[in-house]
Formats: C-alpha cells, sequence, structure tokens
C-alpha cells in the first residue's frame, strides 16, 4: 500500500477516534479551512466554523457514537485524493432517547497541505437505517 493511502486511511481511523471521544480540536485538524459538508436534505455546511457550531449544538445532548467506515477505493493525483466508503455511525443518547443508526456511503476530496492529508469536500449520503443493515 502506499504511503498516501496509508496517510488517508490513518486520517479516517483518527477521525472517528476523536469523534468518538468527543475532540473536537482533533476532528477540526483534519480539514481544511473552506471545508464543504453536503447532507441529504440540508444546506451544505462551509468551512470549520460551521462544523464546529453544529458539533457544539450537539454535544448539549450528552451521547455514545461509534462508527464503522469501510473504504472501497482511495485513488491520488498529486497533492488531491479522492476516496468513497460505506460509512456507519450509531449514536445513543446517555440520559435516554432513541437510538439513531444512519448508514450509506461517502465521496471525499482530500488535499495534501503542508504535508499533511486533509479533508476538503465530503459527501455524505448516510440515511436512517434498520438495525442489522
Amino acid at each position: 500500500m502506499q504511503s498516501d493511502e496509508k496517510e488517508i486511511r490513518k486520517l479516517i481511523e483518527n477521525w472517528i477516534s476523536a469523534s468518538k471521544a468527543g475532540d473536537l480540536e482533533t476532528v477540526l485538524s483534519l480539514m481544511t479551512d473552506d471545508v464543504v459538508f453536503l447532507t441529504p436534505g440540508r444546506p451544505p455546511m462551509i468551512g470549520k466554523e460551521s462544523f464546529a457550531a453544529a458539533s457544539k449544538a450537539l454535544s448539549e445532548q450528552p451521547f455514545e457514537m461509534s462508527a464503522v467506515s469501510d473504504i472501497e477505493e482511495i485513488q491520488v493525483f498529486g497533492d488531491w485524493a479522492h476516496m468513497w466508503t460505506k460509512l456507519t455511525v450509531v449514536v445513543t443518547p446517555t440520559k435516554g432517547g432513541q437510538t439513531i443508526r444512519r448508514a450509506g456511503h461517502t465521496l471525499s476530496v482530500l488535499k495534501k497541505q503542508g504535508g499533511k492529508w486533509l479533508l476538503a469536500r465530503d459527501a455524505n449520503m448516510l440515511t436512517v437505517a434498520p438495525e442489522g443493515e
């Protein structure tokens, strides 16, 4: 496996670990300043500040999170790369409430800045999924 692909896989591992730990600063360090997130039924989320604000709003209600990302393909073109994954995220409120399970595919564009791969664009097609899917 090439070095760039290994680094990109490590970025995803770090993203999931930091997300599970509630470590927003680490998650923010894994994206470009002008990052764009596209999700079904919502307007685009543009920039780190928007991501941070949305994350802080979610964290007002404590929860446990688990995620599995199966990377299906990574292609590297110089300082740019793209990948698509099958992603499953499970969020369980810690103070009661319904567990939410989302699953689907993502298509991500990454950019190498300062020798480090960062998430630049992400089309996240996750939808609510029944248990066991």
